[in-house]
């Protein structure tokens, strides 16, 4: 008879000495090892992760039932659809996504004749890369949006299907909108199937590159709150308005004026945020 194994008092899973900081962060660190190999539980969240990812590029955006929902609130809309017919031809040809069918140039036309003046403002909600984002997150973003613009005269929501960031500029320039804010689900990643952005242009028209907008990025409860996020676009909004510009020459500066909200967000005191902003290089 073989004898009985040595008892050992070495743990299956070996963790990290980092392990504290994953409290820090979603990354996937200090994930601990089993032998040479990541302990079970990590693997299977890294799969269910992956999951949640590609299910979040190919859900389907509720345009329908989306605006029933804002139309009870009594925000008007309007929905227009890319030159991309569905999604297979959404992912593969990029350039479709980033202009309107006909149908939706029509449609959106005839809503700027009936308008008594151009807005200043058009939103649009555009699906992107995840529906999921915009289906959780949009319409609580455009109440904070609207509650933070009272002086700006704001067009209906237009609701894209089938978007890429730059179908926004159609959107504003057949509606004569002064600025276009597109909100957009963001590309998906391993911790944020969910992330919602919002591009801005200033005198939207097509043509205008990356260069000419600015972005608001990771917008979720885990990243950039509603109310943050909402700020940030009205600062850039008036700052646009001032220069007459978006993009590389429109500075974010809210948070240089609010070292306090940022010292909470980083557990760190008002003084210490101000020297550490003395001492670092802003000139990007």
């Amino acid at each position: 008879m073989s004898a009985d194994p040595t008892p050992t008092d070495t743990p299956l899973v070996l963790t990290d000495p980092w392990t504290a900081l994953r409290a820090y962060t979603p990354a996937r660190i200090a994930l601990g090892r089993t032998g040479a190999s990541q302990p079970t539980s990590a693997l299977l969240a890294f799969s269910l992760a992956h999951a949640q990812a590609r299910d979040a590029v190919h859900e389907a955006f509720d345009v329908a039932s989306m605006s029933i929902e804002l139309q009870a609130d009594g925000i008007p809309t309007v929905s227009v659809h890319s030159r991309a017919t569905d999604r297979p031809m959404y992912l593969r040809r990029p350039d479709l996504g980033r202009r309107l069918d006909a149908a939706s140039c029509d449609r959106l036309r005839k809503v700027a004749q009936g308008a008594v003046s151009a807005p200043d403002l058009v939103l649009v909600v555009a699906d992107g890369l995840s529906a999921l984002a915009v289906t959780r997150h949009a319409q609580p973003m455009l109440k904070a949006i609207r509650a933070r613009l009272p002086g700006w005269s704001i067009g209906p929501v237009v609701l894209a299907e089938q978007s890429r960031v730059a179908l926004g500029d159609v959107a504003g320039e057949l509606l004569g909108a002064r600025a276009v804010a597109l909100l957009v689900g963001e590309r998906p990643g391993l911790s944020s199937p969910d992330s919602l952005g919002i591009y801005l242009t200033w005198a939207p028209r097509v043509g205008r590159t990356d260069a000419e907008r600015n972005c608001i990025s990771n917008i979720r409860p885990e990243g950039l709150s509603y109310e943050q996020a909402a700020a940030t676009l009205a600062g850039l909004l008036e700052g646009a308005k001032r220069l007459g510009a978006s993009g590389i020459s429109l500075k974010d500066e809210t948070l240089a004026h609010a070292p306090e909200a940022l010292g909470a967000r980083l557990d760190l005191e008002p003084d210490q945020i101000r020297a550490s902003d003395a001492s670092t290089d802003t000139t990007d």
